[in-house]
């Protein structure tokens, strides 16, 4: 008898877990939140834009733009120097944080990328910071500052 009162015990955790959405204390709210750096670094902004349904992240953008608008990705120029000095460039370090951030769902479980390791400082700030709005339901820009 006091083995099946465990498993009903365990089936109605897993139910109530189930039913409340909430992974790991989570709650965050569906929407697109975005964060982005204060301040321009060798003329790019970072920035992050994360999509939350059913409390996951659904997909996630992350990149720079520069005062006028332009994407650093799509500097070629800038993608052959940084590409031949640090082994990487953005268009490609973007999309690895991005897509780890999307498969583990964690931003704790996103590791380095070799030649891009201030990025990616900056892509866990700005994700802590979006997913902090996204708990709230607050879709403003969050504005994150240099450490």
């Amino acid at each position: 008898m006091k083995r099946k009162g465990k498993y009903i015990t365990v089936a109605v955790l897993l139910i109530c877990v189930i039913l409340s959405g909430c992974r790991d204390g989570r709650g965050y709210k569906d929407g697109y939140y975005t964060a982005q750096m204060a301040d321009y670094s060798h003329g790019y902004k970072e920035y992050v834009c994360i999509l939350i349904k059913n409390n996951h992240i659904i997909s996630v953008e992350f990149n720079a733009k520069d005062y006028s608008g332009y994407i650093k990705s799509w500097d070629n120029g800038y993608m052959n120097r940084m590409k031949s000095a640090q082994g990487t460039y953005p268009n490609e370090y973007t999309r690895k944080y991005a897509a780890q951030l999307v498969e583990n769902q964690d931003i704790e479980k996103v590791d380095a990328v070799t030649g891009a390791s201030n990025s990616g400082k900056n892509f866990v700030r700005l994700v802590r910071a979006a997913l902090e709005n996204a708990a709230k339901g607050n879709q403003e820009v969050a504005v994150v500052e240099e450490s």
